[in-house]
């Protein structure tokens, strides 16, 4: 029940969805409280076309990001490479008879990839379960590239560290290159320290200017879905810190808090 509450709440909160709602409040209210509910409409719509726009969303997505890309010309003295899940994936894609990931996913799979290729380290893999089995799918077929773990219970990032450190710190593996989403990762190596491990931040997606001229401040699906994320995450971290100050986290998810950490 918890993990379905998050996902509504995130869906019905953020944009789209969350300025749409404002705005047809405001249209509802306009019939009794015209003034008020004038203001929660074009509040609404107004902010539906500002997260929608490549200038908005770049600067959101500036605020989430922590870190500057990973330099991999110099030692990282990691022991492995743990890609998160997040994103989208198909169970079954037509064209490849099979799973098959996309959008976010795919990036990430495809910086850990090159990371992987780079340094020769071993990967794992974090996720659901159908996640799980197209992360790793993906990084064979797409990437020619082989996944050594394979986490296929993790439902968000509290568990993805979780069930990582059951996993790896076991064996040793104490110091790993965490990569996901360059907005997500701030709060993932929060999560991921807290399970004991030593984090190198290697962010995927990092900001870097996409649309230029005046096609900067035109609305777009792209741009909608940067802000989607980026205001995920600058939510996110309080809310984390707020989950582990209070405990609630160990009282919900006794399956992952109970995971032995350092």
């Amino acid at each position: 029940m918890y993990f379905v509450v998050k996902a509504v709440l995130r869906n019905l909160l953020l944009p789209p969805a969350g300025p749409l709602i404002l705005a047809m409040i405001g249209a509802l209210l306009m019939w009794r409280r015209r003034r008020f509910g004038g203001v929660l409409l074009a509040g609404g719509l107004a902010s539906l076309w500002l997260f929608s726009t490549p200038i908005v969303a770049d600067a959101v997505s500036r605020l989430a990001e922590h870190y500057p890309a990973l330099d991999l010309s110099k030692p990282t003295n990691a022991h492995a490479i743990v890609i998160l899940g997040g994103g989208e994936e198909r169970d079954f894609a037509p064209e490849y008879l099979g799973p098959e990931a996309d959008f976010g996913l795919l990036e990430r799979l495809s910086y850990g990839a090159y990371v992987a290729r780079q340094t020769g380290l071993p990967i794992l893999v974090s996720g659901a379960p159908s996640e799980a089995i197209a992360m790793r799918t993906s990084l064979a077929r797409d990437f020619g590239v082989a996944t050594r773990w394979v986490d296929n219970q993790s439902r968000d990032t509290y568990e993805n560290a979780r069930f990582s450190a059951r996993m790896l710190i076991p064996e040793g593996i104490t110091r790993i290159i965490l990569v996901t989403s360059s907005t997500h990762l701030f709060r993932a190596a929060h999560e991921y320290q807290s399970a004991g491990f030593d984090v190198v931040p290697a962010p995927a997606g990092v900001w870097a200017p996409r649309e230029i001229g005046v096609f900067r401040l035109v609305p777009g699906p792209a741009a909608l879905m940067r802000s989607n994320l980026a205001v995920y995450e600058l939510i996110g971290e309080p809310v984390r810190r707020l989950q582990a100050a209070l405990g609630l986290r160990e009282r919900f998810d006794k399956k992952a808090a109970g995971v032995a950490v350092n």
